[in-house]
């Protein structure tokens, strides 16, 4: 049997954004796969019953956060001896990888999640170690013996950053979800329970605060939403403090303009966010980069319709016309797309009839396209083709 170490900085419970839910519900399916692989995970943070927990190095514990990420890779790096190929997730855990790789005389598989160049606002979080995770990731990408991406778009995106590449080394296995856990969930008093009225037609956001997912743009454009709908924010987890009090101040000013304006600081347990998109006339995902955008795939999981931007890997995730509606992102007129982005909301919330076949269109596609079984075979199949090659 083919043992692979799996090393990523999120686990449950830590998990926070969509490589961690990617990678929670990758290796649960690797498991579960007959005659799969044997899977272990190393990840950030303490003990877990089921994933080998490395902390930061006593000695970083006052470092910058990227050389903490280093200090910890190193230790995973050591710990990975065992492993026929090692396989990393985000920039976070690809010096494990890289390391081991080296160390070892394993191959490493890289999930392309996101790229670094594409972020440059995370130098305001990480400081210099935006040009350290800068480093690693290129390291990591230009070494690796294949690099998995999450969409043709994301492909597309690391041969334009990295054209070193061989093309032939960096394959697409799209992200997926479980849409047994992701499902047409009604429970309007878990709804009521939130803060927000299932009864009067809602526009939902969920997402980290971070300039990636574009929660500013719609804020702007919530003005023009027609007066009785709702519009529901469930976001969290800011990159700084300063784009947390953006949005605080963002949502108080419209909160003294409009009724139905909710603010969920936090992310929720499925329980909870299952139902609030189910009863969601229709999901936004506003994101100026998306490799993928798990979130819009959740949503049509629970028959939502989408109104997202035409980013990144978006629109192999939201059909326009048939699961929901795109909208032209340009950086140099954010405002015309703040206007279409409001427009589209606006088009959905008026035809409930339409959003409503939309997301019943959207459910039957996730099931025939993007079901976990099916993801975890065919990374089963990079990893085939690297250990041959290696062989």
């Amino acid at each position: 049997m083919v043992h692979i170490g799996t090393v990523t900085r999120e686990w449950p419970p830590d998990v926070y954004g969509g490589a961690g839910v990617h990678v929670e519900h990758l290796v649960a399916a690797l498991r579960s796969l007959p005659e799969g692989p044997e899977i272990d995970v190393h990840c950030f943070g303490g003990p877990r019953p089921d994933a080998v927990g490395h902390e930061v190095p006593p000695n970083l514990k006052d470092a910058n956060g990227a050389l903490q990420a280093v200090g910890i890779d190193v230790e995973m790096a050591a710990a990975l001896g065992g492993v026929d190929l090692v396989h990393s997730h985000t920039w976070y855990a690809n010096m494990a990888g890289h390391l081991a790789s080296l160390v070892h005389g394993i191959p490493h598989v890289v999930s392309a999640h996101s790229l670094e160049p594409r972020r440059p606002w995370k130098a305001d979080q990480l400081g210099g170690g935006y040009r350290l995770s800068s480093w690693v990731e290129r390291t990591a990408y230009l070494a690796a013996d294949a690099i998995i991406a999450v969409s043709h778009g994301m492909r597309d995106d690391v041969l334009t950053v990295y054209p070193e590449l061989d093309p032939a080394r960096v394959h697409v296995v799209h992200n997926g979800v479980d849409a047994e856990a992701y499902k047409p969930t009604p429970a309007p008093d878990v709804v009521r329970s939130l803060g927000v009225d299932p009864d009067r037609p809602y526009a939902l956001f969920v997402g980290r605060i971070t300039r990636q997912k574009g929660l500013t743009h719609l804020l702007a454009a919530a003005d023009r939403l027609p007066p009785d709908a709702g519009l529901v924010l469930c976001a969290g987890a800011a990159d700084t403090p300063a784009e947390r009090q953006q949005v605080a101040d963002a949502v108080t000013a419209l909160q003294s303009r409009r009724s139905g304006v909710v603010w969920i600081e936090a992310m929720l347990p499925r329980e909870q966010l299952v139902p609030l998109i189910t009863h969601a006339t229709v999901f936004v995902c506003p994101s100026v980069y998306e490799p993928l955008g798990i979130v819009n795939l959740e949503a049509a999981a629970c028959g939502t319709a989408v109104v997202a931007s035409d980013v990144g890997g978006i629109p192999e995730v939201v059909d326009d016309g048939r699961t929901g509606l795109l909208v032209h992102y340009d950086p140099d007129d954010v405002a015309a797309f703040e206007a279409a982005l409001a427009a589209r909301i606006a088009e959905l919330l008026a035809d409930p009839q339409r959003a409503a076949a939309m997301g019943a269109a959207g459910r039957e596609r996730v099931l025939s396209e993007f079901g976990w079984p099916a993801i975890a075979q065919q990374t089963v199949g990079v990893y085939s083709d690297v250990l041959n090659a290696r062989a």
